[in-house]
């Protein structure tokens, strides 16, 4: 009686992964970079307008009462959506769920006050070049960090249904550098808007 020999051949290498990474991460670099550069060129402007428009620029400097304490809001929504990933990474997928929806929370607190600080100003988009600059640049702004929020409650969604394992983990990393993305360009609008008239 002869011993009845099974062969099995090797299972094809999963790279779903790895292509969802690498496509996932690389195409969220592409629209960062676009991004930046529309950030760039929108700061260039309010810059050369500032040069040439002095008689339509504002001579007094902004308050800070509701940017600089809302600057600090969106810097620590960084450190938490940093602190969800790292959860994600050792396997603490709740608490991971739970730190988004903290980055998620002040998110909106961010534009809320940001909403606040609009309905402040004495003038409109339409007053003059500061403001139309002002305006179209904080609200472009404002339009990433709408989009940046629906992100981060769609990962806390996929997490808390368990949608989000070792083969899509790539997404929260996705997810945080997009929002890094959006609190780095709120410095650079903050440091032109706030700061700016205060060096001059």
């Amino acid at each position: 009686m002869t011993d009845l020999v099974i062969i099995q051949r090797p299972a094809a290498p999963d790279i779903s992964s790895d292509v969802q990474k690498s496509s996932g991460w690389w195409g969220m670099l592409l629209t960062i970079a676009t991004e930046a550069a529309i950030f760039a060129y929108l700061l260039f402007s309010y810059y050369y307008v500032a040069i040439e428009a002095h008689a339509t620029w504002p001579t007094h400097a902004p308050s800070l009462k509701l940017a600089l304490p809302n600057t600090f809001v969106l810097l620590l929504s960084s450190v938490t959506f940093w602190w969800a990933e790292r959860q994600f990474a050792t396997g603490r997928r709740f608490a991971a769920r739970n730190w988004l929806l903290l980055t998620a929370a002040l998110g909106l607190a961010f534009a809320i006050v940001q909403l606040l600080e609009w309905h402040s100003k004495t003038f409109s988009i339409s007053s003059n070049p500061y403001g139309s600059l002002y305006f179209t640049i904080t609200g472009f702004h404002f339009a990433h960090v709408a989009v940046g929020l629906l992100m981060t409650i769609t990962l806390a969604g996929w997490l808390t249904l368990g949608l989000l394992g070792d083969r899509r983990n790539p997404a929260i990393s996705i997810g945080a550098i997009y929002w890094h993305f959006v609190d780095a360009v709120w410095l650079a609008v903050f440091f032109t808007f706030y700061l700016t008239p205060y060096l001059s």
